[in-house]
């Protein structure tokens, strides 16, 4: 068993998946110590809880936290219970193989934070069209997974990230880097995900374009794609908008090569860029109503306005408390369990001790 944990935070309204992602947890667990933070509903966690008895670490989040994104609860929850010192998060539709577990856990040797690329298998239509987002990103620089590796000790030294926050994968990137923490960019660490169904795909649009909200330049990029498409068009200048679309196509090419991207990256991914970038276009025009007129995107029965928050404000909190909280540092650092904050009974199944002075689970 390589020694890492494996942190999965999981908030399911129904159990399609559950028998494939069993089956995935069960080879997981003979490899890796594996925590899932279940925010599911009482009938769905009791479930899960009778289905995982002996597989893993089951619990629910810690009761002190209650950000607006749910995810980031079961983040810092999982890492209050880790005891490895390099620790993999990773949401409920990614799929780590034996290899790209032992070569996160020795990228994270030399690095506080891993960002790896993710690929969609199998690649119906619109994984494709997706998948266009991604080659775009690595295109330009490095694309935004669904998973991370973390040195689980600069992760309790900077306090946790703030979870009020859409675009939660970014805030805890620019946090790291706030505190002064070491991100590696591995574009040739690819770790499989599962693709979405196409409903769940089309309602994540104008969410998605939300998140743009954090980045302001690529916002405004954005944003001006419709009306210099619609103004080309009025004036018949076709070839400056086919030259826009071969300029697409051709980034996202550049970001399918990169590090040997073609074995994972099939080509007809980089054809969907043009397609891609007219969808984020038409979509970031609601997500800035939404943030302007609205108090912002409706999120899991929340309504949340920040995307997430510049590397310069983290850094000036961070200097300013000696680590970045969002809420008490105590409360983010330390387990609840240790008597440092109200809790609710949970419910624990697992093989593996609990940290520090926690008990063994049962």
């Amino acid at each position: 068993m390589t020694d890492l944990d494996y942190v999965l935070p999981l908030r399911w309204e129904d159990d399609s998946g559950l028998t494939e992602l069993t089956g995935y947890l069960r080879w997981l667990g003979r490899r890796v110590r594996v925590i899932v933070v279940d925010g599911s509903p009482p009938a769905l966690f009791d479930r899960h809880a009778a289905l995982w008895d002996g597989l893993l670490l089951h619990v629910r989040p810690d009761a002190d936290l209650g950000f607006a994104n749910g995810k980031v609860n079961g983040v810092i929850t999982g890492m209050r219970l880790a005891r490895a010192e390099h620790v993999v998060i990773a949401d409920d539709d990614v799929r780590y193989g034996a290899a790209e577990l032992a070569r996160m856990d020795a990228l994270l040797e030399t690095a506080d934070l891993v960002r790896p690329q993710n690929h969609f298998d199998p690649l119906p239509w619109h994984a494709r069209w997706d998948t266009a987002r991604m080659l775009l990103n690595r295109g330009f620089g490095a694309d935004y997974p669904g998973t991370f590796g973390v040195r689980r000790s600069a992760f309790l030294k900077m306090g946790g990230y703030d979870g009020d926050v859409l675009f939660e994968n970014l805030e805890l990137i620019r946090t790291v880097r706030a505190n002064g923490g070491r991100e590696r960019r591995a574009h040739d660490l690819y770790v499989r995900r599962l693709p979405p169904s196409a409903g769940r795909f089309w309602s994540q649009r104008v969410r998605q374009a939300y998140d743009d909200l954090a980045q302001p330049p690529r916002m405004l990029f954005f944003l001006a794609v419709l009306p210099v498409s619609a103004a080309a068009l009025l004036r018949r200048r076709y070839g400056a908008v086919l030259a826009g679309a071969a300029v697409c196509v051709g980034v996202a090419e550049i970001g399918r090569r990169r590090a040997g991207g073609r074995r994972v990256f099939p080509f007809t991914a980089s054809l969907f860029a043009p397609v891609w970038v007219l969808e984020r276009a038409v979509c970031s025009w609601p997500a800035l109503v939404a943030r302007f007129l609205c108090g912002g995107i409706p999120y899991a029965g929340h309504r949340v306005l920040t995307a997430a928050h510049p590397v310069r404000g983290l850094a000036e909190r961070a200097q300013r408390s000696g680590s970045l909280v969002a809420r008490n540092p105590v409360d983010l650092c330390e387990p609840s369990q240790n008597g440092l904050a109200e809790e609710r009974p949970q419910r624990h199944n697992a093989t593996v001790a609990r940290p520090g002075s926690m008990t063994s689970p049962s």
